[in-house]
């Protein structure tokens, strides 16, 4: 009697685990015109299942829906977005300005949790700042400050003329002291004064102008008197280039005497360096002026011709002679302190 041998008893296949799907955090600049997104970003666009903004008033929604791309106003949990990418569905969700945190949060906690089958997250950036884009900012956080603040709003060009003499100074300060968060600092002093003047400008009721104005007469002189490099010019030394900055400087300003533009405001022996220089380079003899019984300004004014010739700013070198005096004074109150 043959005996039968049960065979191994046959067992299910087990159920295919449903793909995750895919989620796409896509996220725009706003200081970069609205449409104007990446190739990567379109295409996560138009392949995906659903996409959907918790703003229905973000700036990127017109051109995506001139696009044939629609979206839905949406603000779903964590959970509910892995919901809607079970299947390997793709959601794309295109970021408010804050970037979306409650979400990321939600979706970092499941994922921690190692209960839940996550789908793909990919942080896509549609759109990049540009060089100088924060400048954007400022302009549109000076705008607003001219607006809303009591003292700001009151301002003249008048009244914050003081304010950007203090500001080159002590930026020339943290220039020669060599410290380069305070340089940092400085110049963006220096360039919040440029701001605030535009923008009181722009109210002026018969000549305004604003910080595109300004930023577009520099762009054009700085072509201008740059031939060697927008032009036909060449250049190879700096005296070449600084010949190309004189030679057009006098062709745009067409001046009668060599003075004329000179600043007769500024520090004193600042300025009888800028007369000697201009006087220097236009080849012009012109000897100092000696009245009867002389005087101490004309005998710095003297030093200040000199050193300028020697290529030495006097008034750098006084500043530095200065710093030297201050620490001298510094160590004898020390020391006397200490006896």
């Amino acid at each position: 009697m043959n005996a039968t041998t049960p065979g191994p008893e046959s067992t299910p296949a087990p159920a295919p685990t449903p793909a995750p799907g895919r989620i796409v955090l896509l996220t725009t600049s706003h200081r970069v015109a609205p449409g104007l997104l990446s190739w990567p970003a379109w295409e996560a666009l138009r392949t995906a299942d659903r996409v959907l903004c918790a703003d229905g008033t973000h700036p990127q929604l017109p051109y995506l829906s001139e696009a044939g791309i629609t979206v839905v106003e949406s603000s779903p949990t964590a959970e509910e977005l892995v919901a809607a990418c079970a299947g390997g569905h793709t959601v794309v969700i295109v970021a408010t300005g804050e970037g979306e945190p409650a979400l990321t949060d939600g979706l970092a906690r499941l994922a921690g949790s190692g209960r839940v089958h996550m789908p793909e997250l990919e942080l896509l950036p549609a759109s990049y700042d540009l060089p100088g884009a924060r400048l954007l900012d400022l302009v549109q956080v000076m705008d607003r400050i001219r607006v809303e603040c009591p003292w700001s709003s009151q301002q003249t060009h008048k009244g914050l003329a003081k304010y950007g003499i203090e500001e080159a100074y002590e930026l020339v300060e943290a220039i020669e002291e060599g410290d380069r968060d305070e340089l940092r600092e400085e110049l963006g002093d220096v360039l919040l004064q440029v701001v605030f003047h535009a923008r009181i400008a722009e109210e002026d009721p018969d000549t305004p102008f604003s910080i595109d104005d300004v930023a577009g007469g520099i762009v054009t002189k700085l072509i201008h008197r740059h031939p060697h490099v927008f032009g036909d010019e060449t250049a190879s030394t700096p005296e070449e280039v600084k010949a190309h900055w004189l030679r057009t400087k006098a062709e745009e300003k067409r001046r009668t005497s060599v003075t004329e533009g000179i600043p007769m405001g500024q520090p004193g022996l600042a300025l009888a360096a800028k007369l000697a220089s201009r006087v220097r380079t236009a080849g012009l003899e012109v000897p100092l002026p000696l009245p009867e019984g002389g005087g101490i300004g004309y005998e710095l004014l003297a030093l200040a011709v000199r050193a300028e010739a020697d290529g030495v700013d006097p008034e750098a070198a006084l500043r530095a002679a200065g710093r030297a005096y201050r620490d001298a004074i510094r160590a004898v109150e020390g020391g006397g302190a200490g006896g």
